[in-house]
């Protein structure tokens, strides 16, 4: 998907036998999902005009047009919901959308390039930035707060990060005669 669209959700499989699916809504209010409807796919091919019926356990249960029984919802399980960004609200200075974090460059304060988001992960507690560690395969979490992450710039993509310590590596250094 383009810039111009945000996820928002995920089809997380069929609730019931009636065709109502499970859904993830990554809004900040989570119901506002609904709002922001017609959702599309990843592809922006399908358009979905999603109805919330009630809050359930990790989710919502909700209504598509088109799905009529357990089968049609199973189909749409693991489908992620993108809602068009100029129908999203404005964020303030320190708030983004993880779409717009996701491929910026990590520097340290010091200016030595750290890495690039690959993800942003979220797993009940604060935002945590998977990074690609640069010139490594590896990755590491680093947390999003204002103290780890004291600059977002999204105008030069960069990041400048203070990392708290014991997130990144330890490089031994060369104690090699030669």
């Amino acid at each position: 998907m383009s810039d111009s669209h945000i996820c928002v959700g995920v089809i997380s499989g069929s609730y019931g036998v009636k065709g109502e699916l499970r859904v993830k809504s990554f809004c900040a209010v989570p119901e506002d999902i609904q709002n922001y409807s017609p959702l599309s796919d990843e592809t922006g091919k399908r358009a979905f005009a999603l109805a919330i019926l009630r809050p359930i356990k990790g989710g919502y249960a909700a209504r598509l047009p088109e799905v009529a029984n357990k089968e049609d919802a199973d189909a749409l399980r693991g489908t992620k919901l993108f809602a068009k960004r100029t129908q999203l609200p404005s964020l303030p200075d320190d708030e983004f959308y993880h779409a717009d974090l996701i491929g910026l460059d990590v520097f340290d304060t010091g200016g030595a390039l750290l890495g690039r988001v690959k993800t942003v992960q979220n797993h009940g507690a604060d935002d945590l930035l998977e990074l690609q560690l640069s010139g490594s395969s590896t990755t590491t979490f680093l947390p999003f707060t204002k103290a780890a992450v004291p600059t977002v710039d999204l105008a030069s993509g960069r990041i400048v990060a203070d990392p708290p310590e014991g997130i990144l590596p330890v490089t031994k250094p060369d104690t090699s005669e030669g």
